[in-house]
This record gives C-alpha cells, structure tokens and sequence, in this order.
C-alpha cells in the first residue's frame, strides 16, 4: 500500500545527465533526464504509440525522442514532432510527474500534481555542510521493512558485531525517547560507558569508553535522517548535549517502493571528523556500506519469509516503539489521502 499525494527520492542529482535513466518507482515506470537548460524531467516511461520505452531513447535540447518512430516529447508530457506527420493528436502525450532538486537529490511526487508542494519536501543541508558520499541500491523487499528496520536499532548488537556493535549490556540499559510528529517520529537512543564500536574507535582516538547516542528522524512515507556519534565520557554530550567533537556521523536514507516487493535504498554519510581528509569520508562510507550488506542478508531472508507464511502474526516488543508510530503516521496519512475511515485502516504490521 503506498502514498502517493507524497515526494520521493527518485534518484542522487548526479545520476540524472542527458541520457534517460528509466527507475520504476511505486510500480510506475518513469524515465528521468535533464534537459539543456539544467532542469530534471521525469515522465511515464512508455511512448503513447507503440508503448516503447522512452529511456532506450534520446534527449535532444530539451525533449526526448522514441527511439521505435521517432516521436518526440517535451517535459510536459506532450508530443512536439511525429516525424513525417504534420498534425499532432491533442492524445498524444505522456504523463509528467513533478521533480525538485534540492540537497543533491532529485525528489519526484507520484500523486496529483496539483497538490505537489516543494515546501514540504525533507531539506537536508548536510549535504553541502559537510564531506560526504553517497549510494543507491535495489533491495529484494518491502520498502517498510527498511525503514522499520532503522527505526529499532536494537538490532545492532546481534547483526553488526564487526562494525557497528557496543558491548552486548550497553543495548540492554540503553535510554530512548521517542517524539510523534506531525509527519512522523523522531527519537533519540543513548548508550552511556559503553565500549565505542570499531569503526568509531579506528576514526577517532578515544581515551576509553564512550557515551554514545544515535538519533533519528522518520518522515513518512519513507525518508530518514540520522545523527549519531560518540564522545569520551565526562565530555558533556549526554549531561549537556555537547555533542559537537568525538566521532560524529550523519546518515540520510530515501526508500522509495519499486514495486510492492523490491525497493530504492539511496543513502548517503557524511562525516563531522577530519573534514580535510578524503580517506576519512572514503573510509566511513566503506565502513557503513558493509554493515548494510549485513542488514540486507537479513531483510532479504526475512521478507522472503513473511511473503511465504505473511498469514502468521507477528508480536511486537519494547523495541518497537518508535517503528510502531512511524507506521502508524503513514496510515493515517494514506486513510487521510483515500478517504478512508480511522477505524477501518488496516494496521501495516
């Protein structure tokens, strides 16, 4: 079940030239180019005519041409030469979607253009704060589980041993508070004298133990961003939220749904530490692409076996708050856009 009155990450502004890069997104084939001019287009990818795919074609200025007949498109959807055919049917055209680039991403909304509000689009200006690398990759699952797989990080101690894991204890005595929003949830976790995880420690040099935090912001449907770090104890970060110093890491996630089974993770670190060194950034997002692998493996493996026995309930626990309201915004954010009563939403376990 997806929203769609909703911007989604469609792809890194990098990754958008003039060749045409056809994306599935929400099961809709679109393809993305930019025009001579700079700007991003994204239209159905599908001629009117013969329903060839218009990203096996090519930008001319700003318009693509169909490769199949050569018909050519603006931006807006509409046909502007037919080659060998002076009149142009008013029904020949493609549906256009809104884009907005803004943050070094191209963000896309799927519903009614109408309601497509650039304003309401997540901003995130740690892409130009601070050094940074960024990634996309195609995950076999729903795209909920991702998100409700960052929002319980929990999981942390058990799937991340070599990257990103504290002592085993220090999840078990950690402290959570958790915000509703009006788009979302946020949260903040704090793991105190805990043992600082490799990947931090071979970062920065700490003298010890460390308090750690991990903080999150979810905006439904499916954008997060993540401030987590760590800091020698004694030096304020928990006591007087001096959180600036020591390790720091910024994570953006766009999890945009491909189809109901596969989903577009595009992610990006960026680094508060050694700032002049490339390494660093280079080391970090090494660092983190692996620990993702390792989720991965497990988000495959587990969707696979929600779609072969999803009949079967599931509980949830005390580590599930901040997921169990992340949901719970989407819903009423998909029943708002549907019409559809409160209490007839059916919960998305």
């Amino acid at each position: 079940m997806f929203l769609y009155n909703a911007w989604y990450v469609a792809a890194w502004s990098k990754d958008i030239g003039s060749a045409p890069l056809g994306r599935t997104l929400l099961n809709e084939p679109v393809v993305l180019y930019r025009t001579a001019d700079g700007a991003v287009a994204a239209l159905e990818d599908r001629c009117c005519h013969r329903g060839m795919p218009l990203s096996c074609g090519a930008v001319f200025g700003n318009n693509i041409r169909c490769e199949y007949h050569g018909m050519v498109f603006d931006p807006a959807g509409g046909c502007v030469e037919i080659p060998g055919q002076a009149i142009i049917p008013r029904s020949a055209r493609v549906r256009s979607f809104p884009v907005t680039e803004c943050d070094d991403l191209v963000w896309i909304w799927m519903g009614e253009p109408s309601l497509a509000d650039p304003a309401k689009i997540p901003r995130y200006p740690w892409h130009k704060m601070w050094p940074y690398k960024s990634k996309t990759e195609r995950i076999e699952c729903n795209y909920l589980l991702l998100s409700d797989n960052l929002l319980d990080q929990t999981h942390g101690a058990y799937v991340h041993k070599s990257t990103l894991a504290s002592n085993v204890d220090a999840y078990e005595r950690a402290e959570m508070t958790i915000n509703s929003t009006p788009d979302g949830v946020k949260f903040i976790r704090w793991m105190l004298n805990c043992v600082p995880p490799s990947i931090y420690h071979r970062a920065v040099p700490f003298k010890g133990r460390v308090d750690r935090w991990g903080e999150f912001e979810y905006v439904a449907p499916s954008c997060i961003m993540q401030f987590t770090g760590a800091r020698d104890i004694g030096e304020g970060a928990y006591e007087n939220d001096a959180r600036d110093g020591g390790f720091g890491l910024r994570i953006f996630y766009g999890i945009t749904p491909e189809t109901e089974h596969t989903s577009w993770f595009m992610w990006s670190t960026a680094n508060s530490y050694r700032q002049d060194d490339p390494q660093a950034t280079q080391e970090l997002f090494e660092e983190i692409e692996h620990a993702f692998k390792e989720d991965e493996d497990v988000l495959v493996a587990q969707y696979a076996m929600l779609r072969r026995l999803g009949d079967r309930p599931l509980i949830n626990i005390a580590s599930d708050g901040a997921r169990v309201q992340a949901r719970r915004a989407l819903e009423r954010k998909i029943a708002e856009e549907r019409g559809i009563p409160r209490e007839d939403v059916v919960t998305l376990v």
